[in-house]
């Protein structure tokens, strides 16, 4: 196994003795148990509006934001790595439709789809446009993980 692999099943057992334990403990409703070690979504966030965007990006420490459109062959192309990455790196992946947020789209800098942007610690660092490869956007979380 290469050491990509050997981290993202480190990561993938990681999350799931996590979520096992909460599940024991009975803190599944919400996900926000007071411990201070919260577990990123394992699957995309679909981003209702802004203040949910803010909530997001300020409770996770690296968020990787998709600007999308569903019409958009490029987009679609990318869902399952944005999937993957969700379930096995320690972002949380949101995802903004352009169509039914088309202001918090443009304040995102999303000027064609997919833009991807890249938020660590509460702040933008990165921002891509077009459809990523995976090995690029797994370089580009662990640099700022």
């Amino acid at each position: 196994m290469s050491d990509s692999q050997d981290e993202r099943q480190r990561i993938r057992e990681q999350k799931e003795r996590k979520l096992r334990a909460r599940l024991e403990n009975g803190t599944l409703d919400d996900g926000n148990s007071n411990d201070g070690n919260r577990q990123t979504p394992a699957e995309p966030i679909q981003i209702t509006g802004q203040a949910h965007l803010e909530e997001v990006v300020s409770t996770d420490d690296v968020v990787l934001v998709d600007c999308y459109a569903d019409w958009c062959g490029p987009c679609q192309m990318l869902e399952p790595t944005l999937e993957a990455l969700a379930a096995e790196t320690e972002a949380a992946v949101a995802k903004v439709d352009v169509d039914a947020h088309q202001r918090l789209a443009q304040q995102l800098g999303a000027r064609s789809v997919p833009t991807l942007v890249l938020y660590a610690d509460g702040e933008p660092v990165e921002r891509m446009v077009g459809a990523q490869d995976r090995t690029t956007l797994e370089r580009l979380i662990a640099t700022h993980s």
